[in-house]
């Protein structure tokens, strides 16, 4: 949501994460470039850059070695990390447009946990997809400033020039969300290497979003430590196997399931017993359905697992849902399975 350039120009998105970063470029409907480079361990912790200067030379040369057509265009959709952002939907009085952005700012205070001069701050208003006349809605953004120097810092000495930043769960939304409106709640649950993000949405709007460190790579790391194996082995046989193979690789990952399906439950609850009453009147209050995207989220029997531990409809996400005409749901360059991996970037390169 934080613009940095208005002039319309031809954008990529560049997904950063802890542990690794994608690239997407798009001609309309048509996938053109895209790539995937590990980041090593400790360049970026927690969503935080350590090492700029390291983050740029990975940068610059995964832009060069994409697949498909040579990137020309400098202009970048950057990600931000979810853990280091702030997002919320609240209330304000009907009032004339050019009221509204010191009313949100006044508002913003009691909902960014840090001062606003120490964050780079967005909103937007929220269109209702019912008639609501008693008040208008706002979905505010936050990042702290150090956080979101350090990626703009950092794609600047990869030679690149950020057009926006983006916290991820937003282009997730614009990637799996048909048109970005469901009259129902929707349960998105990121299922990432470094850490799992839940995002609820409905109507016109994300609702709700939260962080939790459950992660792919805690299944394989549990998995090489029950059954002495190295990274390697353990990640390979937990693709291989997943929750319908072998007893013991089951059984090494189900403390992290475990507490995935807590983690599920307990949010669905605060946000259905938070949600203002007018919401769920408009939106309907209970989540009946969960979509999936991440890497991780194609671990063998995950689907099933979640269906049969929480009573809810659970599938895939599609991430081509705003780019290719239905059921088409991937591409020659690129499998679906593949592709959501690539959930963040495919929505950030929908906005570029």
């Amino acid at each position: 949501m934080f613009n940095i350039i208005s002039q319309k120009t031809e954008a990529f998105g560049l997904d950063i994460s802890d542990l690794s970063l994608k690239i997407i470029k798009l001609d309309k409907a048509k996938l053109t470039s895209f790539g995937e480079t590990k980041i090593p361990l400790g360049i970026i912790k927690e969503g935080e850059v350590r090492d700029k200067e390291k983050l740029s030379q990975i940068i610059e040369k995964a832009v060069k070695e994409v697949k498909g057509k040579r990137l020309k265009s400098k202009y970048v959709i950057l990600s931000l990390p979810e853990e280091k952002s702030f997002l919320d939907v609240f209330q304000i009085p009907l009032m004339k447009k050019e009221e509204v952005e010191s009313a949100v700012r006044f508002e913003a205070e009691n909902h960014i946990p840090i001062p606003l001069d120490e964050v780079y701050f967005d909103f937007k208003q929220i269109q209702s997809i019912f008639n609501q006349k008693k008040y208008q809605e706002v979905l505010i953004s936050a990042c702290p400033k150090k956080i979101v120097d350090s990626y703009v810092e950092a794609a600047k000495g990869a030679g690149l020039q950020p057009r926006a930043l983006e916290i991820e769960c937003l282009a997730i939304i614009r990637a799996l969300i048909k048109k970005e409106i469901s009259s129902r709640p929707l349960l998105i649950i990121d299922f990432g290497g470094t850490r799992t993000t839940f995002i609820i949405f409905s109507g016109k709007s994300l609702r709700f979003t939260s962080t939790i460190p459950v992660s792919s790579q805690k299944l394989t790391e549990s998995i090489s430590k029950n059954l002495n194996l190295d990274l390697v082995k353990a990640e390979k046989l937990k693709i291989e196997q997943g929750l319908e193979g072998k007893k013991e690789v089951f059984e090494a990952m189900i403390p992290f399931l475990t507490d995935l399906i807590e983690q599920i439950k307990t949010h669905l609850d605060y946000y259905q017993s938070h949600e203002k009453k007018e919401e769920i009147k408009h939106y309907g209050k209970e989540v009946k359905k969960i979509l999936l995207c991440g890497g991780g989220a194609n671990l063998k029997g995950l689907i099933n697992f979640l269906e049969g531990k929480l009573k809810l409809e659970v599938e895939l996400g599609n991430p081509w849902s705003n780019i290719l005409k239905e059921p088409l749901r991937e591409v020659p360059e690129m499998s679906f399975k593949k592709s959501l991996g690539y959930t963040t970037a495919l929505g950030l390169a929908l906005r570029g």
